[in-house]
């Protein structure tokens, strides 16, 4: 006698949640703070926006393809185990190369002045997203006194303007030429005025060992010794010897080699730092875009086999805690370290490490996760069914527009919150702690999910959402403290948490059996990435015509605009009536009396009245 396999669904969710757990703390280590990274590698926003919204749409194309093979294949273990092992892998490759922009790690990490200070130093890096590309290093005080200048004597030559002159030149070639050392602000309020009044801008140069920086001082000092005390002698000025440009030198340091010739001599070092950036997201994305398709279908799969698709929606929230956890403590460890952890290793580098480190973890775990080999041989694709539905459907075809459109919009957030953030002179750790906020606002909600849904109907919940999305957006363009985007990110359970559920019982009208699940695959991973992709290559040219803020009012008024026409539209669209089982069931007995009598004894027809009065 053949022994009846045992399922243990109790075990399936514990190892499935366990496994969405740790991935999404790896996860958010980084993907959260990616945008950073790449604002340290000296990238513009239209430079960002290409590489996000590539990643977006490699995630459109390949997650479904590669999913679907894996299934046809039986081999989607094997699948999800390489992917997260290639995942760790690509990840840490962001730590070795390219070269990160120094000056901007120190900019953003100096934390020995007060940031208003920061933002007003004569010297010090502009906050502009596209200013001048010559940049002066901010540093820590050192004890190395900076050198300064001896005062120019003209008490015997005070009425003659031509030596007058002459000094002045002379001062002016010693401070754009000789003593430009590396900017050192012992005080940042005290600086030499002759470095703020010329145009010419000052370019950094190398730091300086001690005593070479005492022989050029004391060498000027005679200089300009002998400036002071020539009177009107015909001897011309020595002229000081000019040094190469701190610029030229830091551009010597991040040079990168394509291999290419023809690329070398076209492209400056930020484009070629932008395609090997490309590169490596082109890869690490083709790497990661199936591992959450297929996880969740697999699970999905399970349960449906063994008649529990209801236990299915309870995983997210373990996905949503661990992401919690992981945007929240990696930000806490890089608060508590130095700019570098070493001579060449910033700390943002923390991210990776952490990132890479939970994705190994999870290969363990994905030895164990649910996964239901089905013995059919015939593979509907599901996903063209579902794309079949919405064409058929004019309320799923506005509801797909919809999230097409919020997908947009949060890519923007996602990618150019945080820069804002920064320019209002926030840390990492008020970044993480705004994450997981929004996070923790839609797992607190979710409790309150069937209640909502009760009050509110489908329309008016995306129009709440898409309100409280629009609010956001308005919000974010007047940041005038690191603290004050903390309280609007409750809001985020509406405008995502809320909208999502609205979406799921919107399409649960129109599914036929067996595609709901293909049907909000589509809007949520399809719909939605394409729109991400669409809005991060849009957000980061619009940004770079106009400013951040701009770009944050940009998009709340075109939510707005938005909500007035699906206030317009929705209720003009036919709506499809839902089939009466119990007519189906009776319609084969003829013998049944079809009278309304017998249909109100019907225990069926009862049981949706009841059903329909409590809704």
């Amino acid at each position: 006698m053949s022994v009846t396999k045992q399922w243990n669904i109790g075990k399936a969710l514990a190892m499935a949640s366990l496994f969405h757990f740790f991935h999404n703390i790896g996860k958010f280590c980084l993907i959260p703070f990616l945008t950073i990274f790449l604002r340290y590698l000296g990238l513009s926003p239209p430079l960002v926006g290409i590489l996000i919204g590539l990643k977006h749409m490699i995630h459109v194309f390949w997650a479904p393809i590669c999913s679907y093979m894996a299934k046809t294949n039986r081999k989607r273990r094997v699948l999800i185990t390489m992917s997260l092992s290639l995942t760790a892998g690509a990840g840490l490759a962001f730590t070795f190369f390219p070269p990160l922009e120094r000056d901007l790690i120190l900019k953003y990490c100096n934390v020995s002045f007060p940031w208003k200070e920061k933002l007003t130093t004569p010297g010090a890096m502009d906050l502009e997203l596209f200013g001048p590309k010559d940049y002066t290093s901010l540093l820590e005080p050192e004890s190395l006194p900076t050198p300064q200048l001896p005062p120019v004597m003209l008490t015997e030559l005070g009425s003659n303007q031509l030596v007058k002159t002459l000094t002045m030149e002379a001062t002016t070639m010693e401070n754009e030429g000789t003593i430009d050392t590396e900017l050192v602000l012992s005080n940042p309020t005290e600086l030499p005025r002759t470095r703020t009044s010329h145009r010419k801008k000052l370019k950094p140069v190398t730091k300086q060992t001690p005593t070479k920086s005492r022989e050029k001082s004391t060498s000027h000092k005679d200089e300009l010794r002998g400036i002071s005390y020539m009177g009107l002698g015909p001897s011309p000025v020595p002229s000081p010897t000019p040094e190469p440009s701190n610029h030229s030198i830091h551009k010597k340091v991040r040079n990168v080699n394509l291999g290419i010739p023809i690329l070398e001599n076209l492209l400056d070092n930020e484009h070629k730092i932008f395609l090997i950036v490309l590169g490596m997201i082109t890869v690490w994305s083709i790497f990661t875009a199936p591992l959450k398709w297929t996880t969740d279908d697999s699970l999905y799969e399970y349960l449906d086999f063994v008649d529990a698709t209801d236990r299915h929606g309870k995983v997210w929230i373990w996905s949503h805690v661990g992401a919690c956890i992981g945007s929240c403590a990696i930000v806490v460890l890089i608060e508590n370290v130095n700019c570098f952890l070493s001579t060449n290793i910033p700390k943002i580098y923390l991210h990776f490490y952490g990132y890479s480190t939970f994705m190994i973890i999870t290969v363990f775990l994905s030895t164990v996760y649910p996964i239901h080999v089905s013995k059919k041989t015939e593979h509907a694709n599901k996903t063209i069914k579902a794309l079949g539905l919405i064409g058929s459907d004019g309320r799923i075809i506005l509801m797909s527009i919809t999230v097409f459109l919020t997908g947009a919009i949060w890519s923007t957030a996602h990618n150019f919150l945080f820069w804002q953030m920064q320019d209002v002179g926030s840390t990492e750790l008020f970044m993480g702690i705004s994450v997981a906020l929004a996070l923790f606002s839609e797992v607190i909600l979710h409790f309150f999910r069937e209640k909502l849904l009760r009050v509110f109907s489908v329309k008016w919940t995306v129009v709440i959402g898409l309100g409280c999305l629009a609010i956001q957006m308005t919000y974010y363009s007047f940041l005038w403290t690191p603290v004050a985007v903390l309280p609007i990110q409750v809001l985020s359970a509406f405008s995502n948490g809320a909208l999502i559920w609205a979406v799921n019982a919107q399409t649960s009208d129109v599914a036929t059996p067996g595609t709901e699940r293909s049907l909000q695959l589509v809007l949520h991973c399809l719909s939605h990435d394409c729109g991400a992709s669409l809005g991060s290559f849009a957000s980061g040219f619009i940004s770079s015509s106009f400013s951040l803020p701009i770009l944050f009012q940009a998009c709340s008024v075109t939510l707005l605009i938005w909500i007035a026409i699906f206030l317009l539209v929705h209720p003009r669209l036919p709506h499809i009536k839902k089939i009466n089982y119990s007519r189906l069931l009776a319609a084969d007995n003829s013998d049944m009396s079809d009278s309304d009598d017998d249909q109100e004894k019907d225990w069926l027809v009862k049981a949706m009245k009841d059903d329909g009065k409590k809704w």
